[in-house]
């Protein structure tokens, strides 16, 4: 059975105690965090133009925490939170949807089914894909290996899966305007890229920005892993049920603690996912205003020790119940 939505895209909450009238959010705010990651951007290329290692490292360094931002900024930017206008939240959607290499718009409609169906693992297209079932043995090495060495397979199949998987989405989404929406701003994507890739040319290409996007991808992995992953979640089986609360789906949602400065500057409270889910008008750069105190929230250190200390099919595939791992 797979879930279709209509053709409103927003992200609103259903809990009538959200504080939507205090913590809203700011179009200034929003600004400055997106000038922020667009000059560190900028700053990173430059210093991996150079001919000097010491620059270009650090240059490829700040590249891979700027792309991780502009993930997160494409989040916000879907939730329409980023900005309080929303034709500045969709502006800033393609953009930062250009660097985290996802198009805006199957993001959108893909991410709002997630949090329409979280807590329904075949139901959340996000998740579906890790319903129990007989796996191979190469499929299982295959993640057991890139989950040991930090290879980004999982930011990766993420990405080609949900988001640009024409098919797939098809199966999601049977409005012909929205097919015709992520279509094209797929296509629109994907001629950006070879544009540049046509101009710098593929030595330059790969010097600028190849292991900067792998780093960022590998950082990614366990920031995306740890939010829902691991957890025993529903199956509907088929089934006609309904859409739990932002309320009840904390229970199958991970937060990690990190540092105040780091949590707030750098990943804009995306680690605060209990908070997210539960509040999701709450713009990330303010959740960290918020007194709820999430139930499932780990230390990050204590949870990606814990969690490499599995094989990745452990991680992915199981759940606590089997494995015992209850972080």
């Amino acid at each position: 059975m797979n879930p279709v939505i209509d053709s409103t895209d927003t992200f609103e909450s259903s809990d009538h105690d959200e504080p939507r009238t205090r913590l809203t959010p700011s179009d200034l705010r929003g600004l400055l965090i997106v000038a922020g990651c667009g000059s560190v951007t900028a700053f990173a290329l430059l210093l991996s133009s150079m001919q000097s290692m010491p620059a270009w490292l650090i240059g490829q360094g700040l590249l891979a925490l700027a792309l991780t931002q502009w993930f997160i900024l494409l989040h916000e930017a879907g939730h329409l939170t980023l900005f309080r206008a929303r034709a500045l939240n969709v502006i800033a959607g393609h953009i930062a949807g250009f660097f985290a290499l996802i198009p805006f718009a199957s993001w959108r409609r893909v991410h709002g089914l997630h949090h329409r169906w979280t807590g329904w693992q075949d139901l959340d297209p996000t998740t579906a894909p890790l319903v129990p079932r007989e796996r191979s043995a190469l499929e299982r090495k295959a993640v057991d290996v890139a989950w040991r060495y930090w290879l980004p397979l999982f930011s990766v199949v993420y990405r080609l899966s949900n988001y640009w998987n024409v098919r797939r989405l098809a199966h999601f989404f049977r409005e012909a305007k929205q097919r015709r929406a992520m279509v094209f701003n797929a296509a629109l994507v994907l001629v950006g890229y070879a544009a540049l890739f046509s101009w710098l040319g593929a030595w330059q290409s790969i010097t600028l920005v190849g292991v900067a996007t792998l780093i960022s991808l590998a950082l990614q992995d366990p920031l995306i892993l740890s939010q829902h992953t691991h957890i025993p979640q529903n199956i509907s089986g088929g089934e006609r049920v309904a859409p739990l609360t932002p309320r009840a789906q904390e229970r199958y949602t991970r937060s990690l603690k990190c540092p105040r400065w780091f949590a707030q500057w750098v990943l804009v409270n995306f680690n605060a996912h209990e908070l997210h889910h539960r509040f999701p008008g709450v713009p990330g750069y303010r959740l960290a205003e918020m007194e709820h105190q999430p139930a499932n929230e780990v230390d990050w250190w204590r949870w990606l020790r814990g969690a490499k200390r599995l094989r990745g099919s452990e991680l992915v595939f199981e759940t606590r119940d089997r494995t015992g791992f209850m972080l």
